[in-house]
């Protein structure tokens, strides 16, 4: 076993760890590549189908996380009011997809926004647009902390 292969396995058990851990909570500090946020963890199906529904605001640096078994992930944004950032992150925490600036939907039909990839664990929604004004790209790493 090399020592790459080992400081791998150590990061993944880490990060599973930090995940456990922060799941005991209902809001947590993650970081994406360099930029901090306080997030509120979707972590019952209700959680996870209610989202960020209904509100009119999301103040800056905070966001939502959803934690789901690894697979394809799709959202929608029916009854949102706030347009979002959604980005994907894989198991081991790489974001791997975003999606930038999803439009508002308060009609009964709404689109719905899939993920390119069929491994996603972790999805954070932000403010519209913040992503980009933060720099943070895809191939960043997502932390629980």
């Amino acid at each position: 076993m090399t020592f790459r292969h080992v400081a791998r396995v150590y990061l993944l058990v880490s990060f599973a760890l930090a995940a456990v851990a922060a799941l005991a909570a209902d809001w947590v500090r993650v970081t994406v590549g360099p930029t901090a946020f306080q997030v509120e963890l979707a972590q019952t199906p209700e959680e996870r189908e209610r989202g960020l529904m209904f509100r009119r605001e999301l103040p800056r640096g905070q966001g939502m996380l959803f934690v789901q078994a690894p697979g394809p992930a799709t959202f929608w944004m029916k009854n949102t009011y706030i347009p979002l950032d959604m980005l994907y992150f894989n198991a081991e925490g790489k974001l791997i997809q975003i999606l930038a600036d999803v439009p508002p939907c308060t009609t009964p039909e709404c689109p719905i926004y899939p993920s390119t990839a069929t491994t996603v664990r972790y999805i954070l929604e932000i403010n519209g647009g913040e992503a980009a004004r933060l720099g943070v790209k895809v191939g960043d790493r997502l932390r629980l902390e």
